[in-house]
């Protein structure tokens, strides 16, 4: 199974509203030779941390590709590049991030590759849509499923399911 985590908080002069713009990001995926295998719900989510930025628009997806993990990431971020990301500062609004968040269970740890994706667990808005779409998934080092890990979280950042 591969994980991607999808989000936005920005409008795209292009595109659209964030969950337009998601909604083409995952079209630009499938014309990239990644097909989308299942994908959650949307979910309005409060950032993380809390800033005075716009709530964002996030779900989850399972893909399938015939490439590696290090070129699917590649892959995502000329995406992202592509839909007028611009990487300013840690956390800053965006138009899309693409978040490769497991890649068939494999554990990396490069420079610029970190799998399982590093606060995956520590995030409501991955968390949730995740459980949603693979209820049987685990965590590659803790062995905790996503309900599990949702569990443990606090009653803090606020999610909603948009319709």
């Amino acid at each position: 199974m591969i994980l991607v985590g999808l989000g936005g908080n920005l409008d795209s002069p292009r595109f659209g509203s964030p969950r337009e713009t998601l909604t083409a990001a995952l079209a630009a995926m499938e014309a990239e030779q990644v097909r989308i295998v299942r994908l959650s719900g949307w979910y309005r989510s409060e950032p993380v941390p809390r800033s005075d930025q716009p709530w964002f628009v996030n779900a989850v997806a399972s893909v399938c590709t015939t490439v590696g993990a290090p070129e699917l990431l590649a892959l995502m971020q000329a995406l992202e590049r592509r839909f007028g990301r611009i990487r300013s500062r840690l956390n800053a609004a965006r138009v899309l991030d693409l978040d490769l968040l497991d890649f068939r269970r494999e554990v990396w740890q490069t420079t610029s590759l970190v799998l399982p994706h590093p606060r995956l667990h520590q995030r409501r808005f991955v968390l949730a849509p995740l459980a949603e779409i693979a209820p049987e998934w685990r965590h590659p080092l803790s062995g905790l499923t996503a309900e599990q890990l949702l569990s443990q979280l606090s009653g803090e950042q606020p999610i909603e399911r948009l319709p």
